[in-house]
């Protein structure tokens, strides 16, 4: 390709919305433009190593068995609410009718379309274990869409949906696609972990996370580098930081505590540790319209996800109290606690397990010391604490350790979640209709783009891996209309064309800085420069991932790029 007929859209500046590198060089580097918030366009550069990424993951898709399909993403209500998501997925499902006011959605995910397919077309159980797959754009109305193609409203993702018979294939199954996703993260390059994870929307028993390392990701990544334990910050869990627990339990006493809300100032004002303040939060369940109370200890933080999964709720219907709510259940916003509430109450572990904690005492400018569970109130008991850096490892006892990771692959075990209702069956031996035992894998095509961008930039630009490099060298002369030079350059350019070559001449008219930078901006591999000596049959040879330059003949450039090892 010659860049006189490429639509090279490099821009000086990134718009001011751009926060973090891979927006900033994605818009920058001409890959991406903007059409409306969370909605972009791809030009031709960044299709290019976008289809490189399809690519890698159709291969390895293939090479675990699974078949590809290409499904729509104008689903139906009624498949929705077979599986009984309709109401449930919450206000990023996008809705709309038809001239027959017929409802539908555009899909985010595509576990009903899946289900449906399978059990219409598979007719004999000979048929399994089957393994279909998908790369498809999806659609979710985020609430504030950000971060260029990390968290858009319109994203391209790969999903994948196994069936099996029982639950022993679907543990072979997800093994197979778990090995996989090793396989293809590997072959993009990047440094990431593999985690527990919470199943959140989509259900099921089980999951794991593959979390590209990165600052600027959006989730925390628990871990413990001696048994190798690791989980999102969802779903990490924590040995009891035991604490106050062999001491006699002491008679309930008042205290008056004037305008003394927060953890940090009834601590102070009672002299006690932040530790023997009890956090008392009254959440609002809106699916089964009831107010309950969570607790954990004071230098703790509630995990809102714990508490969604132990009410059986999505995370939309969880909501904090009102001042007004409060006050209904005979309490005081800023004092409340346990004794005498007769609400729905989550106790975090740690909690149940401490003597004479401090608790609000559910009137204004008064807190209670001394209160035990078991004996001044009850309440059920699980893990509901946010798992930090330093907290010990449930399986090992070490310190646990946490970074920021970006999510670009989740995979679950659906079990009979959407088989069951929607009546996806085979017969067994016995004549029975046995519900599939389903799994379900997908991957974040977009976002694994910004994410390799994330892990490979410096001060220039990107530094694409060679495999999803939109292509592999450039030829930049110089000066085009130096006749030495261009002919050189197009008898380079012309053979490595013939070798089928990744290639781009740069024949514009333009500064050899400003060529320069273009390139080292979009990200290209390997660029070589003919330059003064090409009447000698030498070029400059230059690596963009180390930005080392040498001396070398046309014959042994050109060999270097035939010989490239493509992964």
């Amino acid at each position: 390709m010659k860049a006189s007929k490429m639509l090279i859209a490099t821009l000086k500046e990134a718009p001011n919305e751009a926060i973090i590198s891979s927006h900033i060089l994605l818009l920058r580097a001409g890959m991406i433009r903007k059409l409306v918030a969370g909605v972009y366009n791809y030009l031709p550069l960044g299709l290019r190593t976008l289809h490189k990424i399809e690519n890698i993951i159709r291969e390895e898709m293939e090479n675990a068995g699974a078949l590809e399909i290409l499904s729509s993403a104008v689903q139906p209500k009624e498949l929705w609410e077979e599986s009984g998501r309709w109401q449930k997925y919450g206000p990023e499902l996008m809705r709309f009718k038809d001239r027959h006011e017929r409802e539908f959605c555009l899909g985010p995910t595509h576990e009903e379309i899946f289900t449906d397919l399978v059990r219409t077309e598979v007719k004999s159980r000979k048929n399994l274990p089957i393994n279909i797959y998908q790369i498809q754009t999806k659609y979710r109305d985020e609430l504030r869409p950000r971060f260029g193609l990390m968290r858009g409203r319109e994203f391209i993702m790969k999903d994948a949906y196994s069936f099996d018979l029982d639950e022993a294939g679907l543990d072979v199954s997800y093994k197979n696609m778990h090995d996989a996703y090793k396989r293809i993260f590997d072959r993009f390059h990047l440094n990431y972990k593999i985690v527990l994870a919470d199943t959140g929307a989509i259900g099921g028993s089980g999951s794991h996370q593959f979390m590209a390392i990165s600052d600027v990701g959006e989730s925390d990544i628990i871990y413990c580098d001696k048994c190798g334990y690791a989980a999102d910050q969802e779903k990490a869990e924590s040995k009891d930081n035991l604490y106050k627990t062999d001491e006699a339990m002491l008679e309930v006493k008042e205290v008056e505590t004037p305008k003394m809300k927060t953890i940090e100032e009834v601590s102070s004002f009672l002299k006690v540790d932040e530790k023997d303040v009890v956090k008392s939060m009254v959440y609002v369940d809106m699916f089964n319209n009831q107010l309950v109370l969570v607790m954990v200890r004071g230098d703790r933080n509630v995990n809102e996800i714990k508490v969604v999964n132990a009410l059986g709720i999505a995370e939309h219907e969880l909501r904090l109290a009102t001042y007004d709510e409060i006050l209904s259940i005979g309490s005081v916003e800023g004092f409340v606690g346990p004794v005498g509430l007769t609400v729905k109450t989550l106790v975090d572990s740690e909690v149940a397990s401490m003597k004479n904690i401090v608790v609000g005492a559910n009137k204004k400018d008064a807190h209670l010391m001394n209160v035990n569970y078991g004996r001044d109130f009850e309440g059920t008991v699980l893990q509901l604490r946010a798992t930090v850096a330093g907290d010990v490892c449930p399986v090992c006892g070490a310190p646990l350790a946490m970074e920021r990771g970006i999510e670009v692959g989740q995979i679950f075990k659906l079990g009979t979640k959407y088989s069951a209702p929607m009546n996806c069956t085979y017969q067994n031996d016995s004549g029975q209709n046995v519900p599939m035992v389903m799994g379900c894998y997908g991957i974040g095509v977009t976002r694994t783009m910004s994410s390799i961008i994330e892990q490979y930039h410096d001060d220039y630009g990107i530094k694409w891996p060679l495999n999803v490099a939109p292509y592999h060298a450039v030829i930049v002369p110089i000066n085009y209309n130096d006749e030495t030079m261009k002919e050189k350059a197009d008898m380079i350019y012309n053979e490595l064309r013939a070798a089928h070559a990744e290639v781009v001449l740069d024949d514009r008219d333009a500064k050899p800085g400003f060529k320069f930078k273009d390139w080292e901006l979009i990200g290209i591999p390997y660029m070589i420069i003919v330059g003064k000596r090409a009447s000698e049959g030498i070029c400059e040879f230059k690596n963009r991932a180390t930005l080392e330059k040498e001396e070398i003949t046309f014959e042994e450039a050109i060999n270097r790029i035939k010989n490239l090892e493509i992964e």
